[in-house]
């Protein structure tokens, strides 16, 4: 189990340090592993600080959190506190802005027609008078393509394709799970991380490929458009069904 330092714990959480300390003053988050002077978190105040951030998005206040949480402190995990309250599992996080941080993000690619497509994706939705993006790890990659000089509009396109692929890849690790450990009903969750590395894995080999196979008088294009004729036609995933 990863340690994290206030400042890393934060980081991950997507949470200004002060917000952090203000739970444990609230007695929020359970006391940090003391080394010394060094306060040591590790990945359960993490998904302790993700189900605070996903109550507080359906409207419940702090003092209410408090009592729910007080109540798994023995003996069940956090996760089971998410979905007893039908919010789902996930581990990304969240994150409120106004429109006009949003723009920020995006200088001059907010566009209607943007942000019809985030909306029609499930990326962003309005809540009141803000914006709620479903994830700081998405929000902060694709913000980072459009200040490299990706149009925004393809950022979204690739992304669209980019799920197809991730659907594909999630119902072949679930069908792989179900057909092996068909009672184990807690596998496919135990086993995520697992799933995770391969995918990671496999996409930095072929990006590895990919490089290799831009030689002096190719460039990343025509390697790329080599990689997706060799897939077939446009290189869509093969769905696997689901279990």
């Amino acid at each position: 189990m990863r340690e994290y330092r206030t400042e890393e714990l934060a980081e991950a959480a997507g949470i200004p340090v002060r917000t952090l300390r203000f739970y444990r003053e609230r007695k929020l988050l359970p006391p940090p592993r003391r080394e010394g002077r060094i306060a040591w978190y590790d990945d359960h105040h993490l998904a302790r600080l993700r189900t605070i951030a996903a109550l507080l998005e359906r409207g419940h206040t702090l003092g209410g959190i408090a009592e729910l949480t007080a109540a798994f402190e023995r003996g069940r995990d956090v996760g089971q506190l998410g979905e007893l309250l039908g919010i789902g599992w996930s581990e990304e996080t969240p994150v409120r802005l106004t429109p006009e941080a949003l723009a920020d993000y995006f200088a001059g690619e907010v566009t209607p027609e943007n942000l019809a497509a985030s909306l029609d994706l499930g990326y962003v939705a309005t809540d009141g008078d803000e914006i709620v993006h479903v994830s700081r790890r998405l929000l902060d990659v694709s913000s980072a393509l459009v200040r490299e000089g990706v149009p925004l509009a393809a950022v979204l396109e690739t992304g669209r394709r980019v799920r197809g692929h991730a659907d594909a890849l999630a119902a072949l690790f679930a069908g792989l799970v179900a057909e092996h450990l068909p009672d184990d009903p807690e596998a496919v969750t135990r086993l995520r991380p697992l799933a995770k590395s391969v995918v990671e894995a496999e996409l930095s080999m072929a990006m590895d490929r990919l490089r290799a196979a831009a030689g002096p008088a190719d460039g990343p294009q025509e390697a790329a458009d080599g990689a997706q004729e060799a897939a077939g036609g446009d290189g869509a995933a093969q769905t696997a069904p689901s279990p």
